[in-house]
């Protein structure tokens, strides 16, 4: 633990390379150009890591790295950038510092790398700009990892909806394994499973489902 920081652990390098594979083989399966899930530009702004950083690590290669207060300086221009007033405007340190609770002397110090930002000063940050809790404190793999996660959830949305759409509805009445998948939400269930931060917790996930199912009988034919 570091000034209240967790440090993260290898799972974050290990983690990337899966999402990535899962999300190119869902989009292969709906048809969705890689073009699309993959652009640079969108990842950038959902994750806060530079476009450029962003294309290496998603071509499988080593990106450098900015210390924790670096990253967290480069995050916030980011969203200073990116999640404008409803005129069109940035957000001035003042509206910053007052949306967050703090001074505009410490919000400038945070700004522009003068001073070293606390957990709390970030989480703070991060509710008034309306981004997820550690936006601007993972490291470059996970916070990738963690939007191209959201694109996965996104992806497992469609392919749910699709496959509702061509399942025979006769066969949902009169087979207790299919009321079961629908009365149990499989679109909640993928949902809840892409969000585990490894394979192994998949794992676990189908385990139970297999035992789940194995308790219902189908109808004798």
């Amino acid at each position: 633990m570091t000034d209240g920081f967790e440090v993260p652990d290898a799972a974050a390098t290990v983690l990337l390379p899966a999402v990535v594979a899962r999300v190119t083989a869902l989009a292969d399966r709906l048809g969705v150009p890689h073009g699309e899930v993959f652009d640079a530009r969108r990842l950038s702004s959902a994750s806060g890591v530079p476009e450029a950083v962003v294309k290496a690590l998603l071509g499988g290669r080593p990106a450098g790295e900015p210390d924790l207060q670096a990253r967290f300086v480069q995050r916030l221009a980011l969203l200073r950038r990116t999640r404008l007033k409803p005129n069109g405007r940035r957000y001035t340190q003042q509206e910053i510092a007052d949306g967050a609770g703090m001074s505009r002397q410490q919000a400038g110090a945070l700004i522009n790398g003068d001073r070293r930002p606390t957990m709390e000063h970030c989480d703070a940050i991060q509710r008034f700009f309306r981004v997820h809790a550690g936006f601007l404190t993972a490291e470059d793999p996970e916070a990738l990892a963690s939007a191209l996660m959201r694109t996965e959830q996104e992806l497992l949305q469609q392919l749910a909806d699709r496959e509702r759409e061509a399942a025979p509805t006769t066969q949902a009445a009169d087979d207790p394994l299919e009321r079961l998948l629908q009365d149990h939400g499989v679109r909640g269930i993928a949902w809840r499973a892409a969000q585990l931060p490894t394979d192994q917790h998949r794992d676990k996930v189908a385990e139970w489902l297999d035992m789940l199912l194995e308790s219902v009988k189908r109808p004798e034919s």
